[in-house]
């Protein structure tokens, strides 16, 4: 078993993320020394049980742990009200105490409603993330936020809640449909994009192998999205500050989401990679960032087969700018009514633009819409 351990380090609430390949199989032994009885709760959805649900009860029964499934609906469609109050009334019926651990099995959908359900069930229940996606792998399963949506917006309901361990499997990725593995990349092009320019190097060289399956290759990208990301939580936990870099490409990347109804239309990671190249672009425009910097950014995604701006989505819904601002009111960075955009100088340093005014952002997009309108 190929397997890498890092940690984040966050005083009492510090734990570790294990990566590496065929980990899942050996969970139970990971988790056992963390619960107060043999005795754990999972919940995922329809897609990941089937494919690596038998592999994940193996590794519980193997340790001896006694479990329970709780299995929800795939796609975004899930984070709503009424699957986290189904969520939670299951959890309550099955006695689940505040000593007790759920594990959040699947991608970044069943860990952020899990970990809400968590951070609410008896005041704050604990729990492990064994994300099988790319995405949840090097993002969302990682830094402790949980959340649900609602119709205003992407995530605007939510908690701060930190898991107890991170179990990461790249074997498990081998059964993601290549169009989400796409998505997760995206996510791990954030990283480099903002704030290591030889990792985003890396990528340019080694991106393919990530896509294309090549286990060392995505256990590098991983661990270092991870080491990344695990670094800025430790430092900004709660997201009072530099914590902000890690939403470059989600302020757009939200809008464009909510402007298609969180649909199978667009893809979280798709939407973020839009986002990004939106970003670079209004950076390039209005922040001195190098064109030629945000011009290898969107190549890079492009060559990824992911959109990388506008021009790339084929749904006219994504057009009206009026309607993308309103959305990006919502989002969770904006303080005292003002808006905040996470932009960049260069590739690989990003920087977080208080006070962004409205106006620019809506002449920036209505250049982008027309442009898209275009064809160009």
């Amino acid at each position: 078993m190929n397997e890498e351990k890092l940690s984040v380090a966050l005083g009492a609430r510090s734990y570790d993320i294990i990566i590496g390949a065929r980990v899942l199989d050996g969970a139970g032994k990971l988790l056992a020394p963390l619960l107060a009885r043999a005795k754990a709760i999972v919940v995922t959805d329809e897609n990941v049980k089937a494919a690596q649900g038998p592999r994940l009860e193996k590794a519980l029964a193997d340790a001896g742990i006694e479990q329970d499934w709780i299995t929800l609906p795939p796609g975004e469609a899930t984070k709503t009200f009424d699957t986290l109050r189904m969520l939670v009334s299951r959890l309550a019926a099955l006695g689940v105490d505040r000593s007790d651990m759920i594990i959040a099995f699947g991608g970044g959908v069943v860990g952020d409603i899990t970990g809400f359900a968590a951070a609410i069930l008896r005041r704050g229940c604990r729990f492990a993330q064994i994300p099988t996606s790319l995405l949840a792998q090097v993002d969302s399963a990682v830094g402790g936020k949980t959340a649900i949506n609602i119709p205003e917006g992407k995530n605007l309901v939510g908690a701060f809640h930190q898991p107890s361990i991170v179990i990461a499997d790249v074997e498990t990725l081998s059964s993601l449909p290549a169009r989400e593995l796409r998505a997760g990349y995206a996510e791990i092009v954030k990283y480099g994009a903002l704030g290591d320019a030889p990792f985003f190097a890396w990528l340019e060289a080694n991106g393919r192998a990530v896509l294309e399956g090549d286990v060392g290759a995505r256990i590098k990208a991983v661990r270092r999205a991870c080491e990344i990301k695990a670094a800025i939580v430790a430092e900004d936990e709660r997201e009072d500050g530099r914590r902000a870099l890690l939403n470059l490409g989600h302020t757009f990347g939200h809008a464009l989401e909510a402007a298609l109804g969180y649909s199978a239309k667009l893809l979280h990671g798709e939407a973020v990679a839009a986002g990004m190249g939106l970003a670079f672009d209004f950076s390039a425009e209005r922040a001195g960032c190098p064109r030629a910097d945000a011009a290898r950014l969107k190549a890079h995604l492009k060559a990824a087969g992911l959109p990388a701006d506008l021009a790339d989505i084929p749904y006219k819904d994504v057009l009206d700018p009026d309607r993308l601002l309103a959305f990006m009111r919502q989002d969770k960075k904006v303080r005292a009514g003002a808006m905040t955009l996470i932009l960049a100088r260069r590739l690989g340093e990003a920087f977080v633009a208080r006070d962004a005014r409205e106006d620019v952002i809506l002449a920036f997009l209505k250049e982008e819409a027309a442009s898209a309108a275009a064809g160009e």
